[in-house]
């Protein structure tokens, strides 16, 4: 090929919005648009698996707030990616991805028998991404791009797919170089009648509590900012979901934490006059498994439309997080006399105590009943683990018993804590941290059971490739442990759970990776090891973590 193609038209658009990034596994109806790669600016990160990209390319992207773009080959390549996808979608992380398809003459299945076909490779996406796009010419490459790019940076953020057949990628264009692109989010103010009915119901409220979701993380508009000033102006408590963890601080006198799994916590939203959930859904885990049964008016920030009510009658505003609560706390700060933050703090408003003292005897009713199982190894671990990690560190987790703990007791600091909660697929932790580090340019942390590093670890061959800063904690017990305890609550004993240890550290060292076993109380120690070194780093604790046992309603 001696001119321009179409695969230069898709590397030339995605240069103009601000890409540097890539990721994804080549494919033989690809070619063109890697070939076109070779010749451009943008950093190629390589994965061994296409699920494992499309979780690097959303680790890269909470990492840096930037789009996660993802190259995929047609029918299999495409199909492997869906699980990562999906948990981007579901969390709401903007990715682009661009596909390939087979020549445009077996699309509709005209021609039968073409390699990797499938009848119709778009609607597998469909389920697991915001939007869906075809190209059939190469003068419709910039146009698609830059129209996806827009919807993936749009509230809800997310994933937003793009397929160009093989014939469209390699052939010669007459489009001129793609010099300048621009994709602007649609933007999602609230109504303003909706801040007005809303402001009515909390100006009204003796006892607030606010929800904050993952939606006050993404947003774009000072979400965190503004939350704290509707919580101080309300004297409202506010607990964090799992995908919210870090939107308030832990150490204000109104933090719940995270600890949206503990019965105190609900028992303490349920009392609520007013009930402000902000970017949430109040789904199974934020609502303590569907336990939460508030006795108050609800009102639902969120910019996804299909999330209002889905779960509660609420009083439904559509809009971005940070909007809303600017919104909200403008009006509020005109609405409220100028004395009654101070005499709302010294209010008797939660049957005796203020709020701040609600919160306390909350968060020490936790405390207690931790204290009073057998969870010594399990706080401990927890504790360490916190104690050897940088403030300012990311960190990613896997669908393991340490995430269901990090969810709730978890406090990022000024990191950021990231986990699948979202889809809540295997694997996510290792190849997204791998994205993360390379993005942030700083070291990362993935954190995953042995049962989900099998589903990761030919990316330890990616994260030595690209020499990513990677600390990798493999807690070891043997077996899908979240599933084994589940079964052996519900039945008294667990089936197929059970699992082959393989040797980590050997596995680890094959690839050419430091790495060491250690007892579970020298992994604090062993985790500073590896802030030390370049490169990834492998540490693995044998050990058996248990659940903490909930909080019954009598």
């Amino acid at each position: 090929m001696t001119g321009r193609t179409g695969g230069d038209l898709v590397i030339e658009t995605l240069t103009a919005l601000g890409a540097s990034t890539v990721f994804g596994i080549p494919g033989q109806h690809a070619l063109g648009l890697f070939d076109a790669l070779s010749r451009s600016r943008l950093r190629y990160v390589s994965s061994r698996v296409e699920n494992n990209a499309a979780f690097a390319a959303d680790g890269y992207s909470r990492a840096t707030g930037e789009v996660g773009v993802l190259f995929l080959s047609t029918g299999p390549g495409a199909l492997t990616s869906l699980a990562g996808l999906q948990e981007a979608y579901s969390t709401a992380v903007p990715m682009l991805v661009v596909a390939s398809q087979i020549p445009l003459s077996g699309l509709g299945a005209r021609r039968k028998g073409m390699l990797h076909q499938l009848d119709d490779q778009k609607a597998s996406a469909q389920n697991v991404t915001k939007a869906q796009f075809s190209v059939h010419h190469p003068s419709g490459i910039p146009s698609a791009i830059q129209d996806a790019w827009a919807e993936s940076v749009t509230v809800p953020q997310g994933p937003v797919w793009v397929e160009v057949p093989q014939d469209v990628l390699l052939g010669e264009v007459l489009v001129p170089p793609v010099q300048d692109a621009l994709a602007v989010p649609y933007d999602h103010p609230p109504r303003a009648e909706l801040v007005e009915e809303s402001v009515r119901w909390l100006a009204a409220s003796d006892r607030t509590a606010i929800v904050a979701g993952g939606g006050v993380r993404r947003s774009t508009h000072d979400a965190q900012h503004h939350l704290r000033r509707v919580a101080e102006l309300l004297d409202a408590p506010v607990v964090c979901t799992p995908g919210g963890n870090t939107a308030f601080p832990w150490e204000h006198p109104l933090s719940l934490g995270s600890w949206v799994e503990d019965r105190h916590v609900t028992d303490l939203l349920e009392d609520a006059e007013v009930l402000l959930v902000v970017g949430s859904s109040l789904g199974e885990v934020t609502s303590n498994y569907f336990t939460l049964v508030p006795r108050g008016r609800l009102i639902q920030v969120d910019a996804e439309p299909r999330v209002l009510e889905s779960n509660f009658p609420t009083l439904g505003v559509r809009a971005d997080a940070g909007q809303a609560l600017s919104a909200l706390a403008d009006a509020l700060t005109d609405a409220l006399p100028d004395a009654l933050p101070e005499s709302q703090a010294a209010a008797p408003a939660w049957h005796g105590r203020t709020a701040a003292q609600a919160v306390a005897a909350v968060n020490a009713r936790v405390a207690a009943r931790l204290d009073e199982q057998d969870l010594g190894r399990e706080r401990r671990f927890m504790a360490d683990l916190r104690a050897a990690v940088p403030a300012g560190m990311q960190t990613y987790w896997d669908m393991t018993i340490a995430a269901y703990w990090g969810w709730n007791c978890w406090d990022a600091r000024s990191g950021q804590f990231h986990s699948a909660q979202g889809a809540g697929g295997l694997g996510y932790a290792f190849p997204a941290a791998i994205g993360g580090a390379l993005g942030a340019g700083e070291r990362t942390l993935a954190v995953a059971g042995d049962g989900s590093a099998m589903y990761s670890i030919a990316e330890l061959a990616a994260a030595v490739q690209h020499g990513a800063d990677v600390t990798w904690l493999i807690v070891d017990d043997g077996g899908y442990g979240i599933l084994r305890e589940y079964m052996e609550g519900a039945f008294g004993q667990a089936t197929a759970t059970e699992l082959h240890r393989p040797d980590f550290v050997a596995l680890a060292r094959s690839f050419g990776v430091p790495a060491e076993e250690v007892a579970v109380d020298q992994v604090g120690p062993a985790l500073g090891r590896t802030l030390e070194r370049k490169g990834p780093a492998v540490v693995v604790v044998r050990t058996l973590l248990r659940m903490w046992s909930p909080t019954h309603l009598d």
